[in-house]
């Protein structure tokens, strides 16, 4: 099979400030992998948890794989996988190729991967639109622009202001202003508390109907979250604390569920085993994303079946995708008939990104 690297830039409408700071474009990784008169696509984005995963170093780790894959077949995907790991890539450089390969088999057999899955749509829940951490009035805004651009069902407000958890609970109050009545709101913190504003936060919130409460505490400080655990009367949830289904098992005595995200777990293959650990440890799933496009969001709403709470609206932010996909209806996202992933090119997308 033949693979080639390619990179996108994607800006986005309103530039997004969490905890640790502040995005307003990023430049991605479209991977075309061919075989047999059919390409599979996969998605990497950068980010940055433990150490930065940048768009060149995914890249050249690309670059790197391609020799050793050249005489495998998307059908080698257990040999292929173990490459990916015996290199000790990136996991969003393993993601790339991971939604590729799911991508090829599903247009190899004519067949979206919900559908192979045996999932239903009819139980996907509705994605939440993402509120950056801003001023009072800016969040207000905020809100009336999203819900200017589509029909809204759930709000993810992001805190953690480092001015403190006043600050944090006036944006949450302008937001609640003009949120749409019965929306579900809930609350990333990405870090930005420590165990006594996360303490405080978690009866605040509640008494604001706030649903849940997502990575309170700062990766690394794990051995806290059962106090919130204990305590708090909203569901805690962790996100750049859990990568893989390996970190789940230590933490099913100290949170209420997981944030899966493709870029993290190393694509579609980790992601349902990491659905099925969760559930099978009592755990409620949410997948999440970076600053990906329509192509790796709608991979991960193949899986949309499966989770509790959905956060998938980066693409729902950017001014220049090059691609569409899953279909937003009513606030809820829904993965398309097409085969494989379901994503097709956007109308002039082929001069968007250089060719």
């Amino acid at each position: 099979m033949q693979l080639q690297v390619q990179t996108f830039t994607v800006k986005k409408r309103v530039p997004l400030t969490i905890s640790r700071g502040t995005t307003a474009a990023t430049t991605n990784i479209w991977l075309i992998l061919e075989h047999d008169g059919i390409e599979g696509w996969g998605e990497a984005s950068p980010f940055s948890v433990d150490q930065p995963q940048t768009t060149e170093a995914i890249a050249h780790q690309l670059h790197q794989l391609i020799p050793r894959l050249q005489s495998l077949t998307p059908f080698d995907h257990q040999q292929i996988e173990s490459i990916l790991q015996e290199m000790h890539l990136f996991s969003a450089t393993r993601a790339a190729v991971d939604l590729a390969l799911h991508d090829w088999r599903g247009k190899q057999a004519g067949l979206p991967l919900w559908q192979l899955w045996g999932l239903s749509r009819d139980r996907i829940v509705p994605t939440s639109v993402t509120i950056g951490m801003s001023s009072p009035d800016q969040s207000r805004q905020r809100m009336l622009d999203w819900l200017q651009l589509c029909e809204v069902q759930a709000v993810k407000v992001k805190l953690g202001n480092p001015s403190g958890i006043a600050a944090d609970q006036a944006m949450l109050l302008a937001v609640l202003e003009v949120a749409p009545a019965g929306a579900k709101i809930s609350v990333d913190a990405n870090g930005g508390w420590s165990v006594n504003d996360a303490l405080k936060m978690g009866d605040w919130l509640a008494e604001q109907g706030v649903t849940y409460i997502e990575q309170p505490l700062p990766r690394g400080q794990e051995q806290d979250l059962p106090i919130l655990y204990r305590h708090s009367p909203l569901p805690i949830f962790i996100d750049e604390s859990c990568f893989t289904s390996r970190d789940l098992p230590k933490l099913v005595d100290r949170v209420h569920g997981i944030n899966i995200k493709l870029m993290k777990s190393g694509g579609l293959t980790e992601a349902l085993r990491m659905v099925h650990t969760a559930h099978a440890h009592g755990l409620q799933v949410m997948l999440g994303c970076y600053s990906d496009s329509a192509l790796a969001n709608t991979a991960a709403m193949q899986l949309g079946a499966y989770a509790d709470h959905l956060d998938l609206d980066s693409h729902l932010n950017l001014l220049d995708d090059p691609f569409r996909g899953a279909v937003l209806q009513k606030g809820r996202l829904l993965p398309n008939d097409l085969p494989g992933l379901g994503v097709e090119r956007r109308d002039g997308a082929d001069r968007e990104m250089g060719k």
